[in-house]
């Protein structure tokens, strides 16, 4: 018997259960007819019952079913006009997956017809199939909103005081051996007690998760026995992943992510979730009709002007989100306050944000979707980051985000590793860098925080390998080693890959340390890699996007040098804690401190006398010194009292012979008190004090940290 169908409501978009039944709502403008479709399975091939929804309020399709329920799975077919030509693409042979799906059972089957058009047609997407796909397609799930949150809240860590750890929710512990196996690799696992135990040790206050909106593997990845690792495809903004959930694809993700957040907040650990927003799974014209492309094509995507068939494509993906239209613009956050007021993350890092300021086609900082974030009182109050590029024309725009934006620091990353490579001329720019690149966020009123500093990330080279390939091996990746990167600024000593010289290993576990120490002792925000600090290796692929197996993964049984670069990590972020110094809210002004000869801060050549302006301009060094006055923070604490420190003086020297530096002298300086230096491997040190004017041995591609030591502690 049918059920009885109820003109419902137009808002809130998406499958909504009330405790009596569900309202569903589907924004469509350029639809016919729009049939809702009831299944009894995630594989079944027809609907157990098929409704037409009749209620249309501005241009949304609605209807309440009573006594429907969370668990229930359900797609929608949409009738329409098939112009390509046109920019419509209506089909209502593909079952469709609900733009504001929670959650979403099943995966794609290429074998399925997913397709609009007759696949190998001599008029290729022009042509029009009428195979039915249900079988093949994913199904929505109306899912149960309620859930006991214990009362949790966000840490709300200060962005000063921000480590952030990039990682994967399944390569982090998919073989953990502390992490109960049927929870390896799921969300539980990441919010497992091992799993945190870990994180908080470490001293991060942030994990910063690969894409968990629920994405598809590309049809050319499944052909070659491969998947999409990353998870940069996404299908439904609203719903979690289900592959790493152990709960299950029929709602239980969502509660099980829930979890997940709950456990990390009361280790005081955020949740910064990286988001793609900039385009979709379903890809260029000949791509397949999964969801937005026959819902509402002209709305979702952004299509070429005079050639509505074709799509503009800024991300390298065969699309772009059109986020000039108010819908999109609106199902956009819409997310972003679900994930934020429901799912209870902290964060988000938006990729290929430049993609998403577009008005037309140069990036504007003043275009809609920045106006609106600003003015969200949800949005506007989490820790927003920005990859500032795509691959567009004029795309790279690192420096040029609005205030209350956070940018991934792509010129620190470069700088950082032609200096620690030996380039000449990189003094300058380094000197920038290390002091939370004012010249990119002082002018528009930001802090140094806004700079994300980084030096390795998910894409690219890891630390391990950054030092031991000169070259990427992606032939795992089937595309003939031509995919990724080609210049990641790496450098091998001379050796590629894996040896067993001695001297070669030593220089590259200096060079990790060096990268390491400087990522940690800049101003800004520093973002680790995971598995960085354990010399996590990916075999010298820099392109490990499709590599769910350990390629990707982590594998935790350490060497004796993988504890001792671990070690080193937490011991430098705990060190970066327990002094403001180094992560200042306010850039360095160079001025000298009322009643002292010295200023905020200081570079120094190898002689031990003040760098002139000359020397920065031609950039010949590969050696200098910057001291840091702790008596000139400006900065005051919750309490309002003065923050205080001790003078710090950092030396660097990626020249591979070593020199003799003299540390600088005055009258107020003693000695100086040698904190670390990368040349030793990581274990502590003995006590090394020098006095100031006597010269000091830095080793050829190496990094020490001096503590000033006045009279009273001498």
């Amino acid at each position: 018997m049918a059920r009885r169908l109820l003109p419902g409501r137009p808002y809130p978009l998406g499958a909504t259960w009330d405790g009596k039944g569900v309202n569903f709502a589907l924004f469509a403008e350029s639809a016919t007819c729009v049939e809702l479709c009831l299944f009894d399975r995630r594989d079944a091939d027809t609907p157990s019952e098929t409704i037409q929804l009749r209620e249309v309020t501005a241009h949304v399709w609605h209807g309440y079913l009573p006594g429907l329920g969370p668990g229930q799975l359900y797609g929608y077919r949409v009738h329409g006009p098939y112009e390509p030509e046109a920019g419509l693409r209506f089909n209502p042979n593909k079952l469709l997956i609900d733009p504001y799906a929670k959650a979403i059972a099943g995966a794609v089957d290429w074998r399925a017809p997913v397709f609009g058009y007759q696949v190998g047609h001599p008029d290729a997407d022009l042509s029009f199939d009428e195979n039915d796909d249900a079988w093949g397609v994913p199904k929505s799930v109306v899912t149960h909103p309620y859930f006991d949150w214990e009362g949790d809240r966000s840490p709300q860590i200060p962005w000063h005081e921000s480590v952030i750890y990039e990682v994967h929710v399944k390569g982090f512990t998919v073989r953990h051996p502390e992490v109960p196996e049927e929870l390896r690799g799921t969300y539980a696992g990441l919010g497992s007690r091992p799993a945190i135990d870990y994180l908080k040790n470490l001293g991060v206050t942030a994990v910063e998760l690969l894409p968990v909106h629920a994405f598809l593997d590309e049809r050319h990845l499944v052909e070659k026995g491969l998947k999409n690792y990353w998870g940069y495809s996404t299908i439904a903004y609203f719903a979690p992943e289900a592959r790493y959930a152990s709960a299950g694809d029929l709602g239980g993700q969502v509660a099980e992510f829930k979890e997940m957040v709950k456990a990390l907040h009361r280790a005081g650990i955020e949740v910064i979730l990286d988001v793609v927003y900039n385009h979709t799974g379903e890809g260029n014209h000949l791509g397949p009709t999964l969801s937005f492309r026959g819902i509402d094509n002209r709305t979702y995507y952004r299509l070429v002007a005079d050639r509505p068939r074709y799509y503009m494509d800024y991300t390298g993906t065969g699309n772009s989100l059109n986020v000039r239209h108010p819908q999109t613009l609106q199902l956009i956050m819409d997310s972003l306050r679900y994930w934020v007021q429901e799912m209870h993350v902290d964060g988000f890092r938006f990729d290929l944000a430049a993609t998403l300021a577009r008005e037309l086609h140069d990036v504007d900082r003043l275009s809609a979707f920045f106006d609106i974030i600003h003015q969200d009182p949800v949005i506007s109050r989490v820790k927003l980051i920005a990859e500032p590029w795509d691959v567009g024309e004029g795309g790279y725009q690192v420096g040029n985000f609005p205030a209350l934006w956070t940018e991934w620091n792509g010129k620190y990353r470069d700088t950082v590793r032609r200096y620690w490579r030996g380039d000449e001329f990189q003094a300058a720019e380094l000197g920038w860098r290390l002091t939370g690149s004012s010249d990119l966020y002082q002018s528009d009123g930001r802090r140094p925080y806004a700079s994300i500093n980084f030096v390795t990330c998910h894409d690219g080279f890891t630390l391990n390998d950054l030092v031991s390939y000169n070259q990427k091996h992606n032939e795992a990746n089937g595309e003939d080693n031509r995919d990724g990167t080609d210049d990641n600024l790496s450098w091998n000593c001379g050796v590629e890959g894996p040896t067993d010289d001695p001297a070669v290993n030593a220089l590259r576990e200096r060079q990790k340390r060096n990268f390491l120490a400087t990522l940690l002792l800049s101003q800004g925000v520093p973002m680790i890699c995971g598995g960085d600090e354990i010399s996590r290796t990916q075999r010298g692929n820099n392109n490990a996007y499709c590599q769910d197996n350990e390629i990707s993964w982590f594998d935790w049984n350490l060497r004796d040098d993988q504890r001792r670069l671990l070690e080193f990590t937490r011991r430098l972020i705990a060190f970066r804690r327990q002094h403001p110094n180094f992560r200042r809210r306010k850039f360095f002004q160079g001025r000298q401190i009322r009643g002292s000869d010295i200023k905020d801060i200081t570079w120094f050549r190898a002689d031990g006398h003040e760098m002139t302006d000359e020397e920065w301009v031609s950039g010949w060094t590969r050696a200098l010194g910057m001291r840091l006055a702790g008596e000139a923070l400006d900065e005051v604490d919750e309490w309002g009292e003065p923050v205080r420190d001790d003078t710090f003086l950092l030396l660097l020297n990626a020249h591979h012979e070593a020199i003799d530096f003299v540390l600088p002298n005055g009258a107020t300086v003693t000695c100086w008190e040698r904190v670390l230096d990368t040349m030793e491997d990581g274990g502590p040190s003995e006590r090394v004090v020098r006095p100031g004017g006597e010269s000091y041995p830095l080793g050829g591609r190496s990094l020490v940290l001096f503590r000033r030591l006045d009279p009273p502690h001498a």
